[in-house]
């Protein structure tokens, strides 16, 4: 009956009983009442006396016949779809409604586990350890995969089978059922639970996985012996997430089922990076153009992995309609209702196709029992009959049909169905425990053990069924090797095998175990493979499901606008900038002395750079270094080998000699550029070069003051020579040197100059400089040599016009107009110059300004005296040029 004709019936009742508000319904419908119940009844019936005989007695209609019932000491019940449809009538209201009827084909897998529950009840029947004579009694039921049908199934299990209502006083009947097995849908189950939960009936399912029956606040009554989908959904998740898709479409059974399994596995895949093009619902009794819009979403996806959380009879509708057109191949990832469902295996379209499923098991003597049907047990049964009819083609006689007469030589074990196939017993097992699970219990209750090690059962206790919900809860034990426990969410452990459809030898599809996974398990050992994956097309190649190609190392990912976070472009690291790994979301900043290669994967050490001898630019400064000291050396030797004559004489030879020694050193100094800066290095190169050089123009400004007073001597009554004899000359040499030395003394103490790791300049190298210290004393050694340079250069000039050809002035005052010359450029050359080149100006500027003084000082008087030795003599340096000028 449905909760609409019950409360039609109840509303009939009130009218005529207005005065009266207390009132008990009882419903009951079925055709098979065992002598058992037939007694309990009676006696009941006895034991009310007085008050029984108010009640009053309604038909509410036929029953369609397809119960079975076996009565017992305790009975247990049982509900499976072994059908998909329920027969739909329009109530007029005015007139009782016919009773629920199934329509459609029958499950033949479904008709298998009730039967495996037939055979669990007898084989604990027969045996002598588990409820010594105690029978079990059974009644099962087909819900049709129905919330009606499973809400008129629940009332029954609760009240009994009788066609009668009890309108009595009195509402104290207890259940007729200790527990129930079943149903094999979340959606129905939970239906039961809403009815039979607050009478404490427990209810062991063998394939309810919805996550939302583990809620013990809502249904504190239910017990299951398969894993909950919310583990069935981490492993999905984790199974796609190995497999390196990212990028999927997924579809769901509209039911508990299908919707709460799909959100966990959602949530599961969002916290694994996977990415879902698409998320479509459906359900068997949708319009065809509702089914026709899913599949035509599959087929046009992008997404070439399809995960499908459904029921076997939704998913064989869909299916149906993919086949109808031609479809792109898709890899199907399936939840284990349909996956391992073996009417399935005819969609050839899921060849290559995975899922989780419950371990395969073994049921000693179920295949023996399953195929031991007699024409009379088909007969007394009206499951059977259909199951008979549609196994071997029978025909009901009808006008113009020819009627096809069972004979008897029907062999039922050439049947290839799921009922009869028994290799792949998974479900089947969840149903099988769940019935060991109750007898467990009951025999926890009602049986004890004597000294003698004999077991005594009390057949005659009256036991309710929250006694039994309690005692499941603490059952353990193990049957055929397969333990059996519930956890505090009345959950089992989750254990699951991974199937693969692939084709057989035969040619025939076929489920093959390809891989384990224990949720019991640490996170790195759930998930083990064990033999290889044969995917869609029969390739064994892995699908490829990405939104977007992945990113290779040196690039990071750009979520695109709009689109989820797998839809992405690769974008370059930037400078300075690395990603070592694939599919990386950033980019990682170098160390400061290190830069990424080329690839941009790895940060490499920067290449070092400073002014080196070995390479080209060193090479060239160096040489010229080092040739102009040579060649200073050589003047000096030619100096000392002609320093009797007069050109030598005339030119102040110790000045001479002192001026070629500095400028030796002038040129050797700027070899302390040169090299890896260190610590001795930095502090040498600068103080050498000031002093060097201050020496140098010492020795300069001395003749050219020597050159004056000379001239300045020649005129009457001067005695200015005697001022500034060659004890003078030396002392200003000194003293201007000692003045530079000084300087460069306490730039040393207070700041002295260091080596550093220039990593500012350039990004991509190091350049390893001498940091000056103090900037101030740096100018300071320069403008102090500036000052002598200008303060030679006026010298010069004003003696440039001196008489006789020994008057060197006009020499000095090219040589320091070049000096100057080259010093004012090197200013704004050395500010801009970057790194090496910063060394390379400075030595530059030094080796320029050194052969600038050299030439212009030293050559015309080797030449003479290599070259013109007849000039080399007292009287050419005497004669008087045209352009002299009297003072």
């Amino acid at each position: 009956m449905s909760s609409k004709e019950a409360l039609s019936l109840k509303n009939t009742r009130d009218a005529e009983n207005k005065g009266d508000p207390k009132r008990c319904v009882t419903q009951h419908t079925g055709p098979f009442r065992g002598p058992a119940n037939e007694s309990k009844r009676t006696q009941k019936t006895q034991s009310q006396g007085e008050e029984q005989q108010e009640a009053q007695l309604r038909v509410v209609g036929p029953d369609d016949g397809r119960s079975s019932v076996v009565d017992g000491d305790f009975v247990i019940g049982g509900v499976f779809s072994m059908h998909y449809y329920m027969h739909t009538v329009e109530h007029s209201y005015t007139s009782l409604p016919e009773p629920l009827q199934c329509t459609g084909s029958l499950d033949s897998r479904e008709l298998r586990f009730s039967r495996a529950m037939v055979f669990a009840v007898e084989e604990i029947n027969n045996s002598s350890d588990l409820l010594p004579g105690v029978t079990l009694g059974y009644q099962v039921h087909d819900s049709c995969s129905s919330v009606p049908m499973a809400v008129k199934v629940a009332f029954q299990l609760a009240n009994g089978l009788d066609p009668m209502f009890d309108t009595g006083e009195q509402c104290s009947g207890s259940a007729t059922v200790t527990a129930i097995v079943g149903e094999s849908g979340s959606t129905p189950t939970i239906s039961m639970l809403r009815v039979i939960g607050p009478f404490g009936i427990p209810q062991v399912s063998h394939f309810s996985t919805c996550a939302c029956l583990s809620d013990k606040k809502q249904y504190p009554t239910f017990f299951r012996t398969i894993p909950s989908d919310q583990f069935q959904a981490a492993a999905l998740a984790h199974l796609i997430r190995h497999f390196g898709w990212t990028w999927i479409g997924a579809v769901r059974s509209d039911s508990d089922y299908g919707n709460n399994g799909m959100a966990a596995f959602l949530q599961a895949a969002q916290e694994e990076g996977i990415c879902v093009e698409y998320s479509e619902a459906f359900y068997r009794t949708n319009p065809l153009s509702r089914v026709q819009r899913v599949a035509d979403v599959i087929r046009s996806s992008t997404a070439q992995v399809v995960v499908a959380f459904a029921a076997t009879g939704d998913m064989r509708i869909l299916l149906s309609e993919l086949e109808r057109l031609p479809s792109p191949p898709r890899q199907w990832i399936g939840s284990e209702t349909w996956v391992t469902d073996p009417d399935m295996l005819r969609f050839a379209m899921c060849a290559g196709a995975i899922g989780f499923g419950i371990q395969r098991s073994v049921i000693p003597g179920l295949r023996d029992f399953l195929l031991d049907l007699s024409p009379q047990k088909v007969s007394n049964s009206p499951l059977l009959t259909e199951f008979w009819e549609g196994a071997f083609g029978w025909t009901s006689t009808g006008v113009g049909v020819e009627e096809k007469v069972c004979d008897g030589s029907e062999d039922i074990q050439q049947l290839q169905t799921p009922y009869t196939d028994t290799s792949q017993l998974r479900v089947t097992n969840m149903v099988y425990k769940a019935v060991y699970a109750i007898a467990h219990a009951i025999h926890s209750i009602v049986c004890e053990e004597r000294e003698n090690s004999t077991v005594y059962c009390d057949n005659h206790l009256h036991v309710k069924p929250t006694q039994v919900l309690e005692r499941l809860r603490r059952v353990n034990f193990s049957r055929n090797g397969y333990q059996v426990s519930f956890d505090a969410n009345g959950d089992p452990v989750p254990t699951y095998e991974l199937v693969n459809w692939q084709i057989g030898d035969s040619g025939k599809m076929e489920f093959v175990t390809v891989g384990r996974y224990d949720a019991s398990l640490p996170p790195d050992q759930m998930f083990d493979m064990e033999k290889e994956i044969t995917w869609v097309k029969n390739s064994t190649q892995v699908p490829v499901s990405v939104c977007s190609e992945s990113c290779p190392p040196g690039t990071r990912k750009a979520v695109q606008k709009g689109k989820p976070v797998c839809c992405y472009d690769c974008i370059q690291c930037a400078e300075g900038e690395i990603s070592n790994n694939t599919d990386s979301s950033d980019c990682l900043i170098c160390p400061e002395e290190y830069w990424p290669n080329a690839e941009r994967d790895r940060c490499i050490l920067k290449p070092v750079e400073f002014l080196s001898f070995h390479e080209v630019l060193g090479i060239i400064l160096t040489a010229c270094s080092v040739g102009g000291a040579c060649l200073a050396i050589a003047t000096a030797t030619v100096f000392y080998r002609h320093r009797t004559s007069a050109i030598v004489r005339a030119n102040n030879s110790e000045l001479s000699f002192l001026l070629l020694f500095s400028l030796t050193l002038c040129f050797l100094c700027s070899l302390t550029f040169i090299g890896r800066p260190s610590e001795w290095s930095c502090m040498l190169r600068h103080t050498a070069f000031g002093i060097t050089f201050v020496l140098c123009i010492s020795c300069v400004l001395g003749k050219t003051i020597v050159v004056l007073m000379a001239f300045r001597a020649t005129l009457p009554a001067s005695n200015v020579m005697k001022w500034f004899g060659p004890q003078q000359q030396r002392l200003t040499v000194v003293s201007f040197t000692f003045v530079q030395a000084l300087i460069c003394t306490l730039w040393l103490v207070l700041s002295p100059p260091f080596p550093i790791k220039n990593l500012t300049t350039y990004k991509e190298k190091v350049l390893l400089e001498c940091d000056l210290g103090s900037v101030g004393a740096f100018w300071a050694v320069l403008g102090y040599i500036g000052l002598l340079s200008l303060l030679c250069f006026v010298l010069a000039f004003l003696a440039r016009k001196l008489p006789d050809n020994f008057n060197e002035a006009k020499f000095i005052t090219f040589s320091m107009l070049i000096f100057c010359a080259v010093w004012i450029t090197f200013i704004p050359a050395y500010v801009s110059s970057p790194g090496k080149f910063t060394v390379a100006v400075e030595i530059f500027a030094i080796i320029t300004s050194s052969f600038g003084l050299f030439f212009l000082l030293f050559v015309p008087k080797c030449f003479i005296i290599l070259f013109r030795p007849e000039k080399n003599n007292k009287k050419h340096l005497m004669e008087k040029t045209s352009n002299d000028k009297r003072y």
